[in-house]
């Protein structure tokens, strides 16, 4: 049996030997990401977030030009051929960290183009450099077609139903599923594995290096504040208040921000949809209250109130500590989720100005 294997190995360079288990790449935070070296390729798992012990997906990382070893086929694996180097891009986010990276040209298709606060992507779309590929939960599947992707970035949902007809492509669909990730730095890790599919590894590495060292410097100084305010976050959609979950990452940052949380304790990652009237209950009287909101002009409090009256009824309104986020003329979602030392500053500046910090970049106070 030993001879067996040995041969195996010694089989070819596109092979793995049956006992080679690969080399797990050590993440400090991650939770849902998995990444294993192989010879010949690189195994990425993705958990599933909303189903316990199972997997969401699973990829095989394979260098363009080389043979895909058979072992990369198993367990489901969808192969992708790295560097990708022309890509559909579902979100903004993404759109941010690949010119972050330095790989902006590897970006040949967007969805919700008009959400996308980047000067040259708006432009690459309106020179056809770039293709508006329309929604991203319903993307134009006739331009993906002709532009001949290699990879196609989409963010899950829980029982979403899959991504309909594009699944039918011979176009990998890669999930980025970072945003369910229970820290802000288990989010921001998972560049590492966007640097890989990106060829730009040694720049993904340096970059969550730069943002971890910045982001714990930050929560050590915030645990330094000689007071802890209580934060109310987001505002009504419709008839729901969607608020992040208590193991969200904006979660984790309120927490590292020294800030108090009336759903700190929540077990759960992503948002929680809630009523008025719970929202009113455990979170009315919070010391301040900070929103996003996508507007041409800046919130004041006179158009929050005609938006909704019930605003009246939280304290920091009526004592007028509100800040919002103007995601309309800011880069708010194109940078914070990977560089989340960002967003700690702005809640830092907010809630413990006595630290000194200067101004928020994000977070501004509502008009008068």
């Amino acid at each position: 049996m030993a001879s067996i294997l040995l041969l195996s190995a010694c089989g070819g360079n596109s092979r793995v030997s049956a006992t080679d288990d690969g080399d797990t790449l050590h993440l400090k935070y991650a939770r849902n990401l998995t990444i294993v070296r192989h010879e010949g390729f690189t195994e990425v798992s993705l958990s599933d977030p909303w189903n316990q012990g199972k997997t969401l997906h699973r990829y095989a990382l394979v260098p363009k030009g080389k043979e895909v070893p058979t072992e990369a086929r198993q367990n489901g694996s969808t192969v992708v051929r790295v560097p990708v180097e022309k890509t559909v891009v579902g979100t903004s986010v993404l759109c941010g960290l690949i010119d972050g990276l330095g790989r902006r040209q590897a970006i040949s298709g967007v969805c919700d183009v008009q959400y996308v606060n980047i000067p040259f992507v708006q432009q690459g779309c309106k020179a056809g450099t770039i293709a508006d590929c329309g929604s991203g939960l319903a993307p134009t599947l006739e331009k993906i077609i002709d532009m001949e992707p290699e990879s196609i970035f989409l963010s899950p949902f829980q029982n979403s139903g899959g991504y309909g007809r594009i699944e039918e492509l011979d176009v990998p669909i890669v999930e980025m599923a970072d945003y369910m990730e229970a820290s802000a730095l288990g989010r921001a890790e998972w560049v590492r594995f966007y640097g890989m599919l990106l060829g730009a590894e040694r720049q993904a590495d340096s970059l969550f290096a730069s943002v971890e060292k910045d982001y714990l410097q930050l929560k050590q100084l915030a645990a330094k504040a000689s007071s802890s305010p209580s934060i109310l976050m987001d505002k009504l959609t419709s008839s729901v208040w969607y608020v992040p979950a208590g193991h969200s990452s904006v979660g984790g940052i309120i927490r590292d921000a020294n800030i108090r949380y009336a759903w700190s304790d929540n077990g759960q990652g992503g948002s929680l949809p809630l009523p008025l009237e719970t929202i009113l209950e455990k979170a009315g009287q919070a010391d301040l209250w900070f929103f996003r909101y996508n507007s041409p002009q800046p919130a004041d409090y006179r158009s929050l109130l005609t938006e909704n009256p019930a605003y009246n009824q939280l304290r920091a309104f009526k004592e007028h500590r509100a800040y919002g986020c103007n995601t309309a003329t800011t880069t708010f979602y194109e940078n914070t989720p990977f560089h989340p030392n960002l967003l700690l500053r702005d809640f830092i500046c907010i809630a413990h100005p006595e630290l000194q910090l200067g101004e928020p970049r994000y977070f501004l106070p509502v008009r008068e």
